[in-house]
This record gives structure tokens, C-alpha cells and sequence, in this order.
């Protein structure tokens, strides 16, 4: 091979990572601005934090606050309209989109914490959630030491089950573990009989059961295993865009807006079936309206 070869295969090499670098730098309001467009990564079965209606029609907390985002990034990007595409996302994938530039902005479930803070960004926490274990009813399990030899469901990409692991009076609890592919498939597995529990954020345990066909044949029980902050996700390393999102909500959170919203997902009737998830807003959350923050989960784990 030529050496006048080899340096233009350097340079093209070298041109293509300058390429690379400037579009990243570029951010993600610049993309929009270019594109007239914005993918929201949306779950399918997080009720009532995001969720699917049918028909690529999205719903909730989550799917309402990235909305109220979308509004201030036209201002942002001095567009008068923007494109909002939805994309269902899971749990396994949901990082990998928003990594390689699929997806603008995350509108799901997702725990903020430490391992996570290396690969995305998240904004201002807007829920708090307590990661707890449905049943059925009449199962009699009502705490974590009467799940010693039992089926356990979680889904696939979650970290619900690992809590579940390192939990002080688990220590000496063996169960098996069987994943759904997302949190609908891992509660059927609990409502057919093929797990005795599903361990889970409480929002989306309570969201679950509050559509199922009889939600009294089930219960939320046991100790509170994690709290964990949930946020809205985007990329990491792109300060105009959390800007626009931190801003949103710090905005929301004081005009009340963002309270009525919460009530309005939580408190209130909600589709599809118009029931009730009844999670009143708690302590944590209350004080980070007060003071809004991005802590990840480990600071909120006990010292």
C-alpha cells in the first residue's frame, strides 16, 4: 500500500470523525431546528406515567410534561410548529435510542441513578417512586420473607429484582425469577398464576392493577425496597437542551402546573377504563417541588 494511499485514508478517516464530532456538538435543538422534528420515546405499559392508547396514541404524566417541553423547544429553535413522532420504547432499549440519536427525548419510567449518568442525561426529577411487590390478594405473602422459594416476575431490563437481591432482609431468601418482556407481560404473569409476585415501582404496580379486568385481586405489599427519582431522559453532554428542560419544569413546578398535572394522572380518573390509580403525591416529591433537583438513586439510599 502507497504511503500517498495510506494518508488519504487518514484524512478521510480523520474527516469523517470531524463530521461526527460537529453533528454531537451540534445538539440535539439544533437537530430539531434542522428537521422540524422531535421522537419521543414513549412506553407502552408505564400507566399512569406514560402509556399506550391504541393507534400510535400515547398517554400520561411523563407523555404530557415532554409535551409541555416540546412548546418550549419551538420557542428555543424559533420554530412555530415541530413534528412530534412517538416511539414505543422498553426497557432494554430505551438507553441505546437515546445514545445513538433515535430518540430526542425519553418520556417514560427511567430510574436516574449513578451507572446510568454515564451513557444519558436526565432532568429535573419529576416523580419519586418506591419500589414495592404486587400479589394476589388472597395469596397471603405480605413481606419479603414469605417469598423464600417463590416465582418472581420482573422485566427484562429493570433493576427492580437486583433491589430486591441486595436488600438486608432478603439475605437469606432464594426465589426464581421469570421476565416479561415489558411490564403488561410481567403482570400477566402474576395474574395467570405463573409468578406469586411482581416486583416493581409502585406507580406502575398501582397504574397495572387499577386496569386490570378485577383490580381487587390484588394488592401491594411488603417493605419499600428502593426509592428511586424517575426523570425525563435525553443525551448526555448537550447543556442547551437540559437548559430547555430543566427550565420547563422548574417553571411547572412553580406555577403549580406540573401539581395539577400530577393529580390529574394520579388522583383522577384516567384511561382507558376511568379508574382511579389513587397515589396521592408523597413527602419526597412534595419537597423536590419546593426545591427541584437531579440527584441520582444512590442519594436517596440510606446511609
Amino acid at each position: 500500500m502507497s504511503t500517498p494511499f495510506v494518508l488519504s485514508l487518514v484524512a478521510l478517516a480523520a474527516s469523517s470523525i470531524a463530521a461526527t464530532a460537529h453533528a454531537q456538538s451540534a445538539g440535539t435543538l439544533e437537530k430539531i431546528r434542522k428537521t422540524g422534528e422531535i421522537t419521543l420515546g414513549v412506553r407502552e405499559s408505564s400507566s399512569p406515567l406514560s402509556f399506550t392508547l391504541g393507534g400510535n396514541k400515547f398517554a400520561g404524566y411523563h407523555v404530557d410534561l415532554c409535551l409541555a417541553i416540546v412548546d418550549q423547544i419551538k420557542a428555543a429553535v424559533a420554530r412555530k410548529e415541530i413534528n412530534v413522532k412517538y416511539m414505543a420504547v422498553t426497557s432494554q432499549n430505551r438507553i441505546p435510542l437515546v445514545q445513538n440519536g433515535t430518540v430526542d427525548l425519553e418520556c417514560g419510567s427511567t430510574t436516574n441513578n449513578e451507572a446510568r449518568q454515564k451513557d444519558v442525561a436526565f432532568g429535573l426529577t419529576t416523580y419519586v417512586t418506591e419500589v414495592r411487590t404486587a400479589v394476589k390478594a388472597n395469596s397471603g405473602i405480605t413481606s419479603i420473607s414469605q417469598l423464600n422459594g417463590r416465582t418472581l416476575a420482573t422485566t427484562t431490563g429493570t433493576t427492580s429484582v437486583q433491589t430486591l437481591r441486595k436488600h438486608e432482609r432478603a439475605a437469606k431468601i432464594n426465589f426464581k425469577e421469570i421476565f416479561g418482556k415489558d411490564h403488561a407481560d410481567s403482570f400477566l404473569l402474576l395474574e395467570t398464576g405463573r409468578a406469586e409476585a411482581f416486583v416493581m415501582d409502585d406507580n406502575i404496580l398501582a397504574g397495572l392493577i387499577a386496569n386490570a379486568k378485577n383490580p381487587a385481586d390484588f394488592r401491594i405489599v411488603g417493605e419499600v425496597l428502593s426509592v428511586e427519582p424517575i426523570a425525563v431522559m435525553f443525551r448526555k453532554d448537550d447543556p442547551a437542551m437540559k437548559k430547555v428542560v430543566d427550565d420547563t419544569i422548574r417553571q411547572m413546578m412553580k406555577s403549580g402546573a406540573l401539581v395539577k398535572l400530577y393529580d390529574k394522572w394520579f388522583t383522577s380518573p384516567i384511561p382507558p377504563r376511568n379508574s382511579n390509580v389513587n397515589l396521592p403525591m408523597g413527602a419526597s416529591l412534595k419537597a423536590l417541588f419546593s426545591n427541584p433537583d437531579d440527584r441520582p438513586m444512590e442519594a436517596y439510599a440510606k446511609k
